[in-house]
């Protein structure tokens, strides 16, 4: 394992910086997802860390070792990191337990060392009885499985994931996002993970940083970057969120404030303040939940209720939105999702 730091790290393909003075800090041990849309410099960003790329600014530093600056790259194979991509690269030609032990082999470690591993990896990635197999014989979440044993059996320092899960369907992914936090509590190396996905980072992750533009939007643990979003899109991006204009001491101003965080209902809420009454333009039974869009003032306020509350749509409806679950924001205007 090893402490990871980014200082001023900057990337530019021609004319475009698709990263951005980057400046992080990752303790040894934590679990690290980089998140954001397409084109935001995440995966720009792991490939700088693996040594794919080299930087045009800063440097990286890992376990108090610089690996990367400007014409000074330390080369992916001396790095101690292992990564896992979209495709799992196995070698279809050979069984589940040579495709873990392809990287000891390469080391030249003893035949009882690898075999030692492999039974110890294998064991914690549930592929015992899938030993003899062959990649194609593989479900997806299986092949999954083994990327995850090659890259851990290495005793990587850091373990490097890119979108590891977006060709699983939706019930893999759900299992298979538990299944790699098990690991790293089990295994405890430092992880850097790429998602688009913000489910995904809010599962596996310890501290989540979003990514805009290149740029680090804001930083934190997931409950501070869904409770506390500092502005519009990283309020937007990570999960359901309205964003309602409004006047802030001494200014205008915008807040968020979380689709289940508003209230809805037939009568006018005796409270004074954060009221407004719509119409109901959209009403979406989710199983467990409903979803509605209320048309109010010219806005769209979009809100999610439990099952019980059953409004038909055209039905006027109040809305109240308590002030302790509207969060400031820090720029943008006004806009709803």
């Amino acid at each position: 394992m090893a402490t990871v730091e980014l200082k001023g790290v900057s990337k530019r393909y021609g004319e475009a910086t698709v990263v951005d003075g980057i400046d992080l800090a990752i303790r040894d041990g934590a679990f690290v997802c980089l998140l954001g849309p397409s084109g935001c410099g995440k995966t720009t960003l792991l490939r700088l860390l693996a040594g794919f790329a080299a930087p045009d600014a800063g440097e990286i530093i890992v376990g108090g070792t610089r690996i990367s600056a400007p014409g000074a790259v330390v080369p992916p194979e001396r790095r101690g990191m292992s990564m896992i991509f979209q495709s799992y690269a196995l070698w279809p030609h050979l069984t589940v337990e040579e495709n873990v032990a392809y990287g000891l082999r390469l080391r030249k470690l003893g035949r009882p060392e690898i075999e030692r591993r492999v039974a110890t990896i294998c064991a914690a990635t549930k592929l015992e009885a899938l030993r003899k197999r062959y990649p194609g014989e593989l479900s997806g979440g299986q092949q999954q499985r083994v990327a995850l044993a090659r890259s851990l059996v290495v005793e990587p320092q850091t373990l490097l994931l890119d979108e590891p899960l977006s060709n699983l369907d939706a019930n893999l992914r759900e299992e298979m996002r538990f299944e790699i936090r098990r690991l790293h509590d089990a295994f405890r190396y430092t992880t850097v993970y790429v998602t688009h996905d913000q489910s995904e980072a809010m599962a596996t992750a310890d501290l989540i940083v979003v990514l805009n533009g290149g740029r680090i939007e804001q930083a934190g643990t997931p409950e501070e970057i869904y409770l506390q979003p500092r502005s519009e899109f990283v309020a937007n991006f990570v999960g359901g969120t309205n964003v309602i204009p409004g006047r802030l001491v001494g200014r205008d101003g915008s807040v968020a404030i979380r689709l289940e965080d508003v209230a809805l209902s037939r009568v006018r809420p005796s409270h004074e303040h954060n009221v407004a009454e719509g119409t109901v333009i959209r009403r979406v039974f989710l199983g467990s939940a409903r979803d509605y869009v209320v048309e109010t003032g010219g806005a769209e306020v979009r809100v999610t209720t439990p099952m019980s509350v059953d409004v038909p749509q055209g039905e006027r409806v109040w809305l109240y939105f308590p002030p302790e679950r509207c969060r400031p924001l820090e720029n943008g205007a006004a806009g709803g999702r």
